[in-house]
């Protein structure tokens, strides 16, 4: 849904009323656990320091429970972050301070990491792009991040095209990542011009080569139509229901740009969560490109939505590019930042960073 960019850019008391008991207070004060404001509301403004507990800290290893992502405790999730740009564009976007901003001061649950297999990415370089991915897998999980390995096949549409290469990079990845808990694997960005079947066919490939080196990992399986079910190509999520993939511990994935994207795919949506596990890898404001007037009234139907049905969503995309989708103002890379508060953000990256900083609510079961 997405142009190719251009190359070139890319309270305390105030009175002690007796030495035993201001001494008693600074003891008991100092042994609480520091922990981090949050916004209480869309828009608020509040000094933040590092969260207590990381997402990673508090749910542990993530699995499919029927319709919905669970933690290790069995309760449902809701996963809530941003996406790369590609990384052949806008790898200097993502640095140690620009992903401490997005842990810390964003307060995400997660990042995709957005490996183009086309469009100058991995098929130009496997090795370098399979070593970019590995650093941003690390540096998330030092961060205490859930990470999405996204193999961001976008034209040709067909993902059995690049077949043998996503089978070397799934290895390659998977093994190096196997005892993480905090990975789950995207196997087709957006599938397009071919039928559910080839999609499946594609996704029944792909899973054992992960699965024979991180067995546990769950795995985001794009579907038709650019991830949309099949609506923007004339079908409908009936045809994932009644024909899944076979395997487990797996979700399908949905992409919606609130612009384009009306009360047709939205219906879509919330009947397929009812029906089958959704994980929402990709959307924003903007129309299907990625650019234009934001639609903020349109997007926050669809949150609210995925809030009242537990479903993960990740945010196109923690970039400078030109395009109104991207968080950053154009040059914020290049001076490397500022990353924290506003300054430096388009309007759909205040939005969405307003969202992202609202409380999760993760419960231990």
């Amino acid at each position: 849904m997405k142009p190719t960019p251009p190359p070139t850019r890319r309270s305390r008391p105030t009175l002690l009323l007796a030495a035993l008991a201001g001494a008693l207070f600074v003891l008991l004060n100092a042994a609480l656990p520091a922990t981090a404001a949050r916004p209480t509301g869309y828009g608020a403004q509040v000094p933040i320091t590092h969260r207590a507990a990381t997402p990673v800290d508090a749910n542990g290893r993530l699995q499919v429970c029927g319709t919905r992502l669970c933690n290790q405790y069995g309760a449902p999730v809701q996963l809530r972050g941003m996406s790369t740009h590609g990384t052949q564009w806008y790898a200097q976007c993502l640095t140690d301070a620009s992903l401490d901003a997005l842990a810390h001061d964003w307060r995400a649950d997660v990042l995709r990491v957005s490996t183009y297999v086309q469009e100058g990415g991995y098929e130009t370089d496997p090795a370098h792009f399979t070593a970019l991915a590995d650093r941003l897998v690390r540096q998330a999980s030092d961060r205490g991040l859930y990470v999405i390995v996204d193999w961001h096949m976008l034209d040709p549409g067909d993902p059995m095209t690049n077949l043998d290469r996503a089978t070397r990079f799934f290895t390659d990845i998977a093994s190096r990542h196997k005892d993480r808990v905090n990975v789950l694997y995207e196997i087709a960005n957006e599938p397009s011009g071919v039928s559910w079947s080839r999609v499946k066919e594609y996704a029944e490939r792909i899973i054992p080569v992960i699965r024979a080196a991180d067995p546990d990992a769950p795995v985001l399986v794009g579907t038709r139509a650019w991830s949309s079910f099949g609506v923007s190509e004339g079908a409908d999520e009936s045809e994932v229901v009644n024909d899944p993939v076979d395997a487990s511990n797996i979700m399908y994935t949905f992409h919606f740009y609130a612009a384009s994207h009306r009360d047709e795919y939205l219906a879509a949506l919330t009947r397929a969560a009812d029906r089958i596990p959704v994980f929402v890898t990709e959307f924003g404001t903007q129309n299907y490109a990625g650019e234009g007037a934001d639609d903020f009234a349109m997007s926050q139907r669809y949150l609210d939505l995925m809030a009242r049905k537990k479903i993960s969503w990740v945010n196109w995309n923690y970039s400078d590019d030109h395009r109104s989708g991207a968080v950053f103002t154009p040059g914020t890379c290049a001076a490397d930042g500022p990353w924290t508060g506003t300054g430096s953000l388009k309007p759909a990256g205040v939005w969405i960073r307003d969202r992202i900083r609202t409380p999760d609510a993760f419960h231990s079961g």
